[in-house]
C-alpha cells in the first residue's frame, strides 16, 4: 500500500537569509545573494573569480562556540537548517528508532581538510586537530543532525555532486514507503567557498567571471550567461506519513509524491546534450506519482547558468513535455542563491514547496535577453499559479551524470 508522505517542517540558511522564511521572502523580492569576496586570499592568490554567494549570516552567530569548533562549516550549516526545520515541524514526538536522517553534500568538509593540510605543513603533525577526520567526513553533516535529534533509524549521506540533496529527498520518500521510518529529516549542505574549489571550477570554465557585477552574474537562460556563481548554505525538510502528521496535529506544507534517479554515463562533467536520461528521471517521477505531464503546473529548473547545462536541460524538458513546455512556468532560482552544489536541490525543493503553498512561482532574476535556443516560459516576476490542484517538479543534475527529480502536490 502506497503511503501519503507530507512535508511538515522546513529550514534553511542561505545567501538570501538566515532562515527559510527570510530566504523565501528575499527570493520573491528579486534579491541576489552574490557579492564580492573580501577575504585577503582572493588577491593574495590572484583568483580569477573574486565573488560568490556567501551565507547571509555567519554560522558562528547562530551556534554555540563549542559547536563551531568541532564542526566543519558544512556541518554547521546543516545543524542550523536541521534545527529550524525540526522546530518548524513542531518537534515531533517520535521514537528514535523510527526517526531517520537522509542528508547530502557534494564536496564535504573541504575547509577542514585543507586547513589541516596547511597546519601539518607549517606547524607539524602535533598541531593537527584530533577531530580533523570526523570534521572532514562527508557524513559529518548528517551525523551532526542525527546526534542532535537522536535519530536511530539510520543516518544516511548521499554524495552525487549537484544532484545530491534531491537524491536524498528521493531516498527519504523511499525509506518511509518501505516502512523503515515514520519521520525523516532530509536535505543537504555545502560550504566550499574556498580558494581551491574556486580556482578549480574557474579552470574548467564553469564559473561566471563577471567580477565587476556579482549580483547579475548568474543569468540562467540568458544569451550572455557565462557560468554559475558558487554558493553555500543548507536546507532541510521534515517529511513523514500523512497519518503520523495528522495524528499529532502537524501543519502540512505540501505532499511529497515521489522522485526518481537516473544517470547519463556520458561524461564526468558535461551533461548529455540530448538530455535523454534527465528526461527519463522526470518521466519516471511524474508517472510514479500517478500523474501525467499535463498535470505539471510549475518547474523549478536546475538551470545553473552555464552555456551547455541550460541547453541540455531544455532539451530534456522538451523530450518530456513537448510543445506544452512552452506554457509551464519555469523558475531558475540559482540566479538569486548561486549554486549551493550538494545543497542546491534541497533549497530548490524548499522553494518548490513554498511555491505550491503560496500559489506563486518565484522569479528568475538577471534574465535580460533570453537565449532563442531555449523556448521556455521563464518566470521573471512573482507569478500566481492559480486555483485548483497544483503539481510541481524540481530538477537537479550533477557532475558524473547524476540526475535526480522530486515532485510535490499542494494540500
Amino acid at each position: 500500500m502506497t503511503k501519503k508522505i507530507v512535508v511538515t517542517g522546513i529550514g534553511a540558511i542561505s545567501p538570501l537569509g538566515a532562515t527559510a522564511a527570510d530566504s523565501w521572502a528575499a527570493l520573491l523580492a528579486g534579491e541576489s545573494g552574490a557579492s564580492a569576496l573580501l577575504q585577503p586570499w582572493v588577491e593574495e592568490l590572484a583568483l580569477p573569480v573574486k565573488f560568490a554567494a556567501q551565507s547571509r549570516v555567519l554560522a558562528s552567530d547562530l551556534l554555540e562556540r563549542h559547536e563551531t569548533k568541532r564542526l566543519d562549516p558544512s556541518s554547521q550549516f546543516a545543524l542550523i537548517a536541521g534545527r529550524e526545520a525540526w522546530a518548524d515541524a513542531g518537534q515531533p514526538e517520535v521514537e528514535p528508532e523510527r526517526l531517520m536522517v537522509d542528508w547530502s553534500t557534494g564536496i564535504g568538509g573541504v575547509w577542514t581538510l585543507l586547513d589541516a593540510w596547511d597546519t601539518l605543513r607549517e606547524r607539524g603533525p602535533r598541531r593537527v586537530l584530533p577531530m580533523t577526520v570526523p570534521m572532514l567526513m562527508p557524513n559529518g553533516p548528517a551525523a551532526a543532525i542525527g546526534m542532535d535529534l537522536h535519530a536511530r533509524a539510520g543516518i544516511h549521506t548521499v554524495v552525487s555532486a549537484c544532484a545530491s540533496s534531491t537524491e536524498a529527498l528521493v531516498n527519504a520518500y523511499n525509506h518511509i514507503q518501505s516502512g523503515l521510518a515514520d519521520v525523516v529529516i532530509a536535505g543537504g549542505s555545502e560550504a566550499a567557498i574556498h580558494p581551491l574549489p574556486i580556482a578549480s571550477f574557474a579552470a574548467m570554465q564553469a564559473l561566471s567571471k563577471r567580477n565587476d557585477e556579482p549580483a547579475t552574474a548568474s543569468r540562467p537562460y540568458d544569451i550572455s550567461r557565462d557560468g554559475f556563481v558558487l554558493g553555500e548554505g543548507a536546507a532541510a525538510l521534515v517529511v513523514e506519513t500523512e497519518e503520523h502528521a495528522k495524528a499529532r496535529g502537524a501543519h502540512i506544507y505540501a505532499e511529497l509524491v515521489g522522485g526518481s534517479v537516473t544517470s547519463d554515463a556520458y561524461h564526468i562533467t558535461a551533461p548529455d546534450p540530448e538530455g535523454s536520461a534527465a528526461a527519463r528521471a522526470m518521466k519516471a517521477t511524474i508517472e510514479g506519482a500517478g500523474a501525467s505531464v499535463s498535470d505539471v503546473n510549475h518547474i523549478n529548473a536546475h538551470a545553473t547558468s552555464t552555456p551547455v547545462g541550460d541547453i541540455a536541460e531544455y532539451n530534456a524538458l522538451r523530450r518530456v513535455f513537448g510543445d506544452a513546455v512552452d506554457s509551464i512556468p519555469v523558475s531558475a532560482t540559482k540566479a538569486s542563491t548561486g549554486h549551493l552544489l550538494g545543497g542546491a536541490g534541497a533549497i530548490e525543493a524548499l522553494f518548490t514547496v513554498k511555491a505550491l503553498q503560496e500559489r506563486v512561482a518565484p522569479p528568475t532574476i538577471n534574465l535580460t535577453q533570453q537565449d532563442p535556443e531555449i523556448g521556455l516560459d521563464v518566470v521573471t516576476a512573482p507569478r500566481e499559479l492559480g486555483a485548483g490542484d497544483l503539481f510541481a517538479i524540481s530538477n537537479s543534475f550533477g557532475f558524473g551524470g547524476h540526475n535526480a527529480v522530486v515532485a510535490f502536490r499542494n494540500v
